[in-house]
């Protein structure tokens, strides 16, 4: 990748017009003036493509659903929905807003490791499609509240893998964790749940580690996933509706990052595919990935306006009306060890400008309000318009929005050359 990446996703997805980023047609200076600043967009055309090339790479293994965590506006998850996505949720809400989006119940998957009594009762009542077991005392939980519907309930067990499976930036199988049932206690957890009448073992979920750029890395956990799920099967002598391979699939975000390779996981499939015909209790088993970031990230921009350019000691700072309170990702500040600066761009630049480095910072009373530390950006005055690349997922409903008291940003989605504000008072 010869350009810095902020020019490639530029070049990519926002390709300037008379010096102005565009997205799906439209001007964002434009956007941003009819909408105000700080401003979230979204391009469904990216979603949509993406959602398609990531079918066709895995046509003949698997199926692509939604993680609803990545961003919930229920007309994003629409937008998977139409494309034929299910949803993976961790919350009622969640859950709720899959349903507004239009997802059958039973098309929905209800992971994460501390289910609270009402999203459980709400989900089985629901009909939902499969709650993903974390530890024995939800396995309690579920066929109690199965008993209260008076129905019974799919269930997958989640498995925390060897460290065989483990990779990603953040790895969440592997070593001691909160998630799911560990590998070695398996058939204990398999032998649990089937003597549970109000249960069904339906399948299995196994989530290695999120932010994953490699294919042979991928393709090795899903090799793991399916030994797991013979296993399961095997244990439960009943075969398996469902395997969720989990998502994990990531976009890159830094200098040096190079995006996953499709057509190397294409390439890799054929074992997986004839692994499933082997074995007579996987043959009809529906496998599932279920990313978010991947399908969503690169469609979202997070925009601020300029309110002062201050030099201090050798350096550039822009102050911005947008900051981490919005985004808390950009600012390095979830979960991140090392803090990185995502690709950042003006949004009107004229050709050839002359860059420098510069620190964008946000309105807040705290050094943590950085959304970038050294970016290469053009002159720039207050009233002009940044654009923080690579914001679709994981932004506003992950962020602290209460800190000090600022304004919610406007979130709109862009198709067919309209733009809709979906939030956060639409």
């Amino acid at each position: 990748m010869t350009q810095n990446l902020a020019d490639h996703l530029v070049a990519a997805h926002f390709p300037r017009r008379d010096g102005a980023l565009q997205v799906g047609g439209l001007d964002l200076a434009a956007l941003a003036e009819a909408h105000g600043t700080p401003l979230f967009v979204y391009d469904a055309g990216i979603m949509r493509a993406r959602y398609r090339a990531l079918s066709r790479a895995l046509e003949g293994f698997a199926s692509v659903d939604y993680s609803v965590k990545a961003n919930p506006r229920p007309e994003i998850v629409r937008v998977f929905r139409e494309e034929g996505a299910g949803a993976e949720i961790a919350s009622g809400a969640e859950f709720r807003a899959a349903l507004a989006a239009g997802v059958p119940p039973e098309r929905i998957l209800f992971a994460g490791p501390g289910k609270s009594d009402g999203d459980i009762e709400a989900t089985v009542a629901g009909g939902i499609g499969e709650i993903h077991l974390e530890n024995r005392e939800e396995m309690a939980r579920v066929a109690a509240a199965a008993a209260r519907a008076g129905r019974v309930a799919p269930v997958a067990i989640r498995v925390n893998p060897s460290a065989a499976a483990q990779g990603g930036a953040m790895r969440m199988g592997g070593k001691a964790s909160p998630f799911g049932f560990d590998e070695e206690a398996l058939d204990a957890a398999v032998d649990a749940v089937t003597a549970e009448p109000r249960l069904k073992l339906s399948g299995l979920h196994l989530f290695a580690g999120t932010q994953g750029l490699s294919a042979p890395t991928l393709l090795a956990q899903w090799a793991h996933g399916l030994e797991l799920a013979a296993r399961i099967a095997a244990r439960s002598g009943r075969p398996l509706a469902t395997i969720d391979l989990g998502g994990g699939l990531g976009i890159p975000y830094f200098a040096g990052e190079e995006p996953l390779d499709l057509d190397a996981l294409r390439d890799g499939l054929p074992p997986l595919r004839e692994r499933l015909r082997a074995d007579p209790l996987l043959t009809e088993a529906r496998v599932v990935l279920e990313p978010g970031r991947y399908l969503v990230g690169e469609a979202g921009l997070y925009v601020v306006r300029v309110r002062a350019v201050k030099p201090s000691r050798g350096s550039r700072f822009v102050i911005a009306d947008g900051g981490m309170h919005h985004h808390l990702a950009a600012s390095g500040n979830l979960g991140q060890i090392v803090k990185r600066d995502f690709p950042v761009a003006a949004v009107v630049e004229g050709e050839g400008a002359e860059r420098s480095p510069a620190a964008l910072v946000g309105p807040l009373c705290t050094p943590l309000d950085t959304l970038a530390r050294a970016a290469p950006l053009p002159e720039l005055a207050a009233g002009d318009l940044v654009a923080v690349l690579q914001s679709g997922a994981y932004g506003l409903t992950a962020s602290p929005t209460g800190f000090l008291g600022h304004p919610l940003p406007a979130e709109v989605l862009v198709e067919d050359g309209r733009a809709v504000r979906i939030g956060p008072t639409a």
